[in-house]
């Protein structure tokens, strides 16, 4: 079995990062991701554009050109598996983790296809795995998806979105664009004001003119085969409805940071103890990078700022490396 300086877990946009500070400072490494290369942005919309420009989207300081100031989904995935591959990073894609344990000062990794040892472990899973439920009777209808893919689909069809996010907002208006009839529940008194500032006023627009629908200080009540429930400031009414997208959030596995012994703060925010002068947490050895490090706050953390997160792990896994061989 390899001994690895350090297995990094998740091929996500900084879980490459950490790969490139590895392989730059002569650590031995590993990434292993569960599905392609940043599986996540693989999964985003067809269409999204990124709110972040794409020099701010750049790691390790190799430049992302794109075609307008704010990058697309389709060149962002090019531009990280270009970097991946001419790399030549020793990534293991397709390939899920299911343990992490310790035993004295090694971490032993099981993975569904192989087993690993390693001195250090990074975690960079991100957070876009598991959706926020609303907890609804009719949430697991087939009818009802929690992501978005392509408005193609929805095209003819009348189409709740549940939300007032990102992703939401550009849902609502690619699908009402692709000849969906679609109506909005938000349960706040407005659209979000983190919002992308382009698109925020264009739903605002369409919202005024009746292209599209919406409930706002609303919630969804029940999900029924051929409508839709829903509490409103007037009252609860009904809404004939095909299909529901449920864009409430998402959130880290806080299932598999418990696992890994990594603490949780007991409020909602749930976050994780780490010390952010060196990316650590509480379990020597075991480190956090990405927007995992902010809980629950999603918001707080994006490859821009948390890109940074890789050359402080390996210089700290480089300086602890270096007090064991003088002690």
């Amino acid at each position: 079995m390899d001994l690895y300086d350090v297995v990094i877990v998740g091929g996500g946009p900084i879980g490459i990062a950490c790969g490139l500070e590895a392989k730059k400072n002569g650590l031995s490494y590993l990434i292993v991701e569960k599905g392609p290369i940043v599986n996540s942005l693989f999964n985003y919309p067809i269409n999204m554009q990124f709110f972040s420009s794409s020099d701010l989207l750049e790691i390790d300081n190799i430049p992302f050109i794109s075609k307008e100031a704010k990058p697309k989904r389709n060149e962002a995935l090019e531009y990280y598996r270009r970097i991946v591959t001419s790399n030549q990073l020793n990534i293991h894609l397709f390939e899920k983790v299911t343990n992490v344990k310790k035993n004295h000062n090694l971490f032993s990794v099981t993975t569904e296809k192989d087993s690993y040892t390693a001195k250090n472990i990074v975690v960079a899973t991100g957070f876009y795995d598991i959706p926020n439920r609303i907890g609804i009777p009719g949430e697991d209808l087939p009818k009802v998806s929690h992501y978005y893919k392509d408005p193609h689909f929805y095209a003819s069809q009348k189409l709740i979105v549940v939300g007032a996010s990102n992703s939401a907002v550009d849902a609502a208006l690619e699908c009402y664009r692709k000849g969906a009839d679609v109506t909005m529940i938000v349960r706040e008194p407005e659209i979000g004001q983190r919002v992308k500032y382009w698109v925020r006023p264009d739903v605002i627009n369409r919202i005024k003119e009746g292209s599209i629908q919406a409930y706002f200080n609303s919630n969804v009540k029940e999900i029924l085969e051929d409508a839709v429930i829903v509490d409103t400031p007037e009252g609860t009414i009904r809404i004939e409805n095909d299909f529901v997208l449920a864009l409430t959030g998402y959130m880290p596995n806080f299932e598999f940071l418990e696992k890994l012994g990594i603490q949780l703060s007991d409020d909602e925010k749930r976050l994780p103890n780490y010390d952010p002068e060196t990316m650590e947490t509480n379990v020597n050895g075991l480190y956090l990078a990405g927007v995992i490090c902010g809980g629950m706050e999603t918001h707080k953390w994006f490859i821009e700022n948390s890109r940074i997160h890789a050359p402080i792990i390996m210089g700290s896994i480089l300086k602890k490396a270096a007090q064991n061989v003088n002690v």
